[in-house]
């Protein structure tokens, strides 16, 4: 894998009466270290005030635990390993939520010059079911041509 990279993230809610997509693709940097594989990439969020905010965002995967590590317009440290319930803060422009992650599946998938994720979760806010999620992730170098 090259450093310069793309990362594709397509998120899906499953809600009562309803499925909210999100898909987004961003450059970034990749790199192997101690067994692990980083990923580091901007986000532009609008913010509560209209004013757009920019979080740096790290991906650190293994074959069994992703961690989703988010700093500037919204704060968040979240970890996904399978049949673990991870709680945590997440701080966004428009106040500070508590969310409770409950990952039932981790599928991660190394090639040349492709790293494909899939994360199958609950969650919950302020202790209270939202919904189902389903999130894929492909990292892979620029040069690389995916359908995706």
């Amino acid at each position: 894998m090259t450093k310069d990279i793309l990362i594709s993230i397509k998120g899906l809610q499953f809600e009562m009466g309803s499925d909210e997509a999100v898909e987004m693709i961003a450059p970034g940097e990749y790199f192997f270290r101690n067994g692990k594989h980083y990923v580091r990439y901007e986000e532009i969020m609008e913010g509560a005030d209209g004013e757009h905010d920019i979080s740096t965002n790290t991906v650190k995967i293994t074959k069994d635990q992703v961690e989703i590590i988010k700093k500037g317009g919204s704060n968040v440290h979240m970890v996904f390993a399978e049949n673990f319930k991870n709680t945590t803060v997440y701080t966004t422009p428009f106040g500070p939520l508590q969310i409770g992650i409950f990952t039932n599946h981790i599928d991660v998938k190394e090639k040349e010059d492709v790293i494909e994720i899939k994360l199958y979760y609950d969650l919950e806010i302020n202790q209270s079911f939202v919904s189902g999620c389903e999130i894929t992730m492909y990292i892979m170098s620029k040069d690389t041509q995916l359908e995706l």
